[in-house]
């Protein structure tokens, strides 16, 4: 059997002072030798480093020219292989671009010849937008006849694969004038007076009557008044009216209208037997002759005429007005039958001997009606005078309605309705 000796290990060299010389490496641990820094170094080193942190201090500053981030969770968008320097693309040759130009000094080259314009728009500063037109309205099937009448036109609508027609304009383009405006220019009629003449049906074109607000006519066409227009717009109108509740006698107050607002042509009195026709003009100047309280129905009076008027209210007005008050007794609202349950005296001081704001009230006639409504007629109206009145005597009022003014009763008219004072009518 063979025996294999291993040559001896050698002892590794010490290690050299020269320091140009392969250095070995560091050693490691708890034991390894370390030289302390001197205060120059470490000062040194600080400097060296402050920059650095201020720099990863700052605040992360958005640029305009990066793309945000895509939100966590959401794919990322692919992005674009880089552009790899190939050379100049095809046509420019094979010696590059050039040295670079400003552009003002390159030389303009166009490859075809400039199109024609036509001549330039003056230049002009842009101001605030203007507001776009309304649509316009559509014309009722109504209107159109109306134009048809005062145009002599057969068909005033589309034709069929062309524009609508336009009777408003003349054949030259001009606009048509308004019947209103014509009647003034011929001297016929403010345009106040002959809107309202219009509306009641007293002008006519051509012969045909126009009661519509707004038309327009050609200039060769003939207009005509009625010859009573100008006299029954020359008179003062009476209007009597059936006044519901939550109505006011005057102005409107409080979010309550005014009983003037009830006088329409679709509210008058189909049993008016006045003979006269509702237009606009008669509700200029129409005030009431007397008041009727908002909770209270009945006859109430609006006038034209400062006669009428003087007579109602007027200081020495001496014109009867008759109510019939539904009321309740105070002290025993459970009774049904007043009429023979209700003292005497009450009666006789609602006749005679209350005062009211400090003044002696006129003699008053006051009766039962039937079990549960008094019959009052008085010659004054003071405010709420007689629910004051009935309130002194211990009654309580729940409803009232006047049916007469002097001569003149409520009669059949109807809630909410009105008609003419006739001429044959006095207070």
């Amino acid at each position: 059997m063979a025996t294999i000796k291993l040559p001896p290990k050698k002892n590794a060299p010490a290690a050299r002072d020269d320091p140009a010389g392969p250095r070995r490496a560091p050693v490691r641990g708890k034991n390894a030798h370390r030289e302390r820094t001197t205060l120059a170094e470490a000062q040194a080193q600080r400097a060296a480093h402050q920059p650095q942190q201020q720099h990863q201090q700052r605040p992360p500053v958005d640029r305009r020219d990066e793309r945000p981030a895509p939100p966590r969770g959401a794919s990322p968008s692919p992005r674009r292989a880089p552009v790899r320097d190939v050379g100049p693309p095809s046509g420019f040759g094979n010696s590059g671009f050039g040295p670079f130009e400003p552009r003002d000094s390159r030389p303009q080259v166009r490859s075809a010849p400039p199109l024609e314009r036509g001549p330039s728009r003056p230049s002009q500063q842009r101001g605030p937008t203007p507001p776009r037109p309304a649509a316009p309205a559509r014309i009722p099937p109504e209107a159109l006849k109306l134009r048809a009448l005062l145009h002599d036109d057969e068909d005033v609508g589309p034709a069929r694969g062309g524009k609508p027609h336009q009777p408003h304009r003349a054949e030259h383009g001009a606009e048509l004038p308004r019947l209103s405006k014509r009647m003034s220019e011929l001297g016929l009629a403010s345009r106040r007076e002959a809107d309202e003449w219009i509306a009641a049906g007293w002008v006519r074109v051509d012969g045909v009557v126009v009661d519509q607000l707004g038309a327009r006519v050609r200039p060769d066409q003939k207009v005509e008044v009625d010859p009573i227009a100008s006299q029954q717009q020359a008179q003062r109108v009476t209007i009597l009216i059936n006044k519901p509740i939550g109505w006011v006698s005057g102005q409107p107050e409080d979010g309550y209208e005014s009983a003037a607002s009830l006088i329409r042509a679709e509210t008058h009195w189909a049993g008016d037997g006045s003979g006269l026709r509702f237009h606009p003009g008669q509700l200029r100047g129409l005030a009431p002759a007397g008041r009727l309280d908002i909770d209270s129905t009945g006859l109430l009076v609006l006038t034209q005429d400062g006669r009428v008027a003087k007579q109602l209210i007027g200081a020495d007005s001496d014109v009867e007005k008759e109510y019939l008050v539904r009321v309740s007794w105070l002290a025993h609202p459970d009774v049904m039958n007043l009429m023979h349950t209700v003292p005497a005296e009450m009666l006789a001081q609602l006749r005679h001997g209350l005062v009211l704001d400090g003044e002696a009230l006129k003699p008053a006639r006051v009766s039962w009606q039937n079990e549960q409504q008094l019959r009052f007629v008085l010659r004054e109206g003071k405010k709420r005078q007689i629910r004051r009145m009935c309130e002194l005597v211990g009654l309580k009022v729940i409803g009232l309605r006047r049916v007469r003014i002097g001569r003149i009763v409520l009669g059949d008219l109807p809630l909410g309705q009105w008609r003419y004072l006739t001429g044959w009518e006095k207070f």
